[in-house]
């Protein structure tokens, strides 16, 4: 065991250690793309593209203007008639298109204003939906059932990804090959390129906020999870990725791997702060706080030691609740309730709401919420039941249900349970949803009748016996 750890610690080494010229590396990239950025808003503001609406570089321009708040539903249909009429373009035109990128980031900006706004129309259209309290706007949505469609969206996306063969080509350099030769006519172009690799990105973020976390880390199984990645060199391409796997690994109860993808993205921000003072980076800090909402979760689910400076900002930021919560009980639940919802992915359902019968529309959200907190109801009594069994080295069923002032057979079957659910899957390397199967309790167990045999997983120094040991040894 303490060797398989060991084993396992080395793993982890090797996985998160990145040298200091790494680090220095992508803070001259950020600071590369402030500069780009400056320089592309400026561009936009002198009306550098110019040319009428079917240039195409007007269209770009567009796709990486965000809405503003509360546009009207003329504008969000506009939009998504821009982004049509870009990606048919792209996709349909007769060979590649003859046209260089600025920069990759804009390439990110195109796939990341594209899936904010296809979620902002979601949610929009199914409060409109809940509501139901202007028809006039109910029916336009519902003759518009095709316009921000899920199915629509994630067509570009593929369709996108298969025509830059970015795939292939990832594929090819983990080989070590040449990824050129597998590029292919489009994939060759850094326009079609770097839209497909953002395009994996984006498929990412989609199925997670459709609620599909398996395949949501399947889609990444050709990208490698390291600085030297290239979605590292755009910030929010970064915490947007760290951000969605790890909420994916919550929510499939890998709460190790979630507190691993969490600290490692807030270990960044942490360390390239000074060089971050834009709008940008304000956006990254208020993520960032709900991403320690979320570490709050995993760690009080399944307690770990984390990195300093993240164990010293998450007592700061929720010292007293997470206390609570790791002590569990009924009153710890709300606790839950308030920082999932304060923290997850704004859902959307993958199908259209009924307009017609709004009381059986659901709030995808809540949704979630409920599955969540089936979990997290079934795990309140383990800080109680851990605390009486570290007592022991054997104990009666009976008797520690007379503690718990709970049935026998409730016991019994939350024990299997929470036997069952202690051994998870840990990533070390390879596909997001391969690991190995991992103890993650400090307590094991066995049962042989109505006999609880207990014995430390995880066993720790003896303080006690080295006290005794050398007190014996001075005197």
């Amino acid at each position: 065991m303490a060797e398989q750890q060991s084993n396992g610690d080395a793993l982890r080494r090797r996985v998160d250690d990145e040298s200091e010229a790494e680090e220095e590396a992508m803070v001259e990239d950020y600071r590369e793309q402030v500069d780009y950025e400056d320089g592309m808003n400026a561009d936009l503001d002198d009306g550098a593209y110019g040319g009428g609406p079917q240039d195409i570089q007007a269209q770009l321009a567009a796709a990486v203007t965000p809405l503003e708040y509360g546009a009207s539903l003329d504008a969000k249909f506009a939009s998504y008639d821009n982004y049509v009429s870009l990606f048919h373009y792209i996709l349909n035109s007769d060979g590649p298109v003859d046209l260089e990128l600025p920069s990759y980031y804009w390439a990110w900006d195109v796939i990341d204003e594209f899936i904010y706004q296809f979620n902002s129309f979601c949610t929009y259209r199914q409060r409109a939906a809940l509501k139901n309290d202007n028809e006039e706007e109910i029916q336009i949505l519902r003759e518009s059932s095709n316009t921000w469609g899920c199915y629509n969206v994630l067509n570009v996306l593929y369709s996108l990804i298969q025509k830059s063969q970015i795939s292939e080509q990832l594929a090819a350099m983990k080989r070590g090959e040449d990824p050129a030769a597998f590029a292919g006519e489009y994939g060759n172009r850094p326009l079609y390129k770097m839209l497909g690799y953002y395009s994996i990105i984006g498929l990412l973020r989609v199925h997670c906020l459709l609620g599909d976390f398996s395949l949501a880390l399947k889609t990444l199984d050709d990208i490698e999870l390291s600085k030297k990645a290239m979605f590292a060199r755009v910030v929010a391409a970064h915490f947007d990725t760290y951000y969605y796997v790890g909420f994916s690994y919550m929510m499939m109860r890998r709460y190790a791997d979630a507190i691993r993808m969490f600290s490692h993205i807030l270990v960044y921000v942490n360390r390239t702060k000074n060089f971050q003072k834009n709008a940008q980076y304000d956006a990254i800090t208020k993520k960032s706080d709900l991403m320690y909402a979320l570490i709050a979760i995993c760690v009080a689910l399944q307690p770990t030691r984390l990195d300093d400076t993240i164990h010293s900002a998450l007592r700061e930021k929720y010292g007293e609740d997470l206390n609570r919560m790791q002590r569990g009980g009924p009153e710890a639940l709300s606790l839950f309730e308030d920082l999932f919802t304060k923290a997850c992915p704004k859902f959307i359902s993958p199908t259209l709401p009924d307009f017609d019968n709004p009381e059986i529309n659901v709030d995808p959200v809540n949704h979630h919420l409920n599955i969540f907190m089936d979990e997290v109801k079934n795990n309140m009594m383990s800080p109680t039941v851990k605390s009486y069994l570290k007592l022991y080295s054997t104990m009666d069923l009976n008797k520690l249900a007379g503690f718990l002032d709970v049935k026998p057979d409730t016991l019994r079957n939350w024990l299997l349970v929470n036997k069952q659910r202690s051994r998870q899957v840990r990533w070390t390397e390879g596909g997001l949803l391969e690991g190995e199967t991992v103890n993650n309790s400090d307590l094991d167990y066995a049962m042989q009748g109505d006999l609880i045999h207990v014995s430390e997983a995880k066993v720790g120094r003896k303080l006690v016996d080295w006290y005794l040991r050398n007190l014996a040894r001075t005197y």
